[in-house]
């Protein structure tokens, strides 16, 4: 895989991400700082890291499930490897200044 190509699916992922919403909070999983990783390897899998807002959160299947289809969908991904990690634990710190806008925190 060539790093042009590399970056472009590395791109669209972030451009997809971007999309997903937990339905209990309207920003998306990427301003909210739920991602952690995103990159794509030699074989084309694309490998995501991802926490979510509280071990136990409701939505965490709608949400894991979300991102697989969309981030399944890139030209030139043979599968998608989603791992949910809670190291660093997620705070609203991480949210971008336009989600922190968006909820009230600025």
């Amino acid at each position: 895989m060539t790093p042009e190509e590399r970056l472009r699916i590395e791109s669209k992922a972030v451009e997809l991400l971007h999309t997903v919403y937990d339905p209990e909070i309207p920003v998306d999983i990427y301003n909210l700082g739920l991602i952690y990783r995103v990159e794509v390897d030699d074989d084309s899998v694309l490998h995501v890291d991802m926490t979510l807002t509280a071990p136990s959160c409701p939505a965490a299947e709608f949400l894991v499930e979300d991102v697989r289809i969309k981030l399944e969908s890139i030209e030139g991904v043979k599968s998608v490897d989603i791992q949910i990690v809670f190291e660093p634990e997620w705070n609203k710190d991480m949210m971008s200044e336009e989600a922190k806008l968006d909820l009230g925190f600025l």
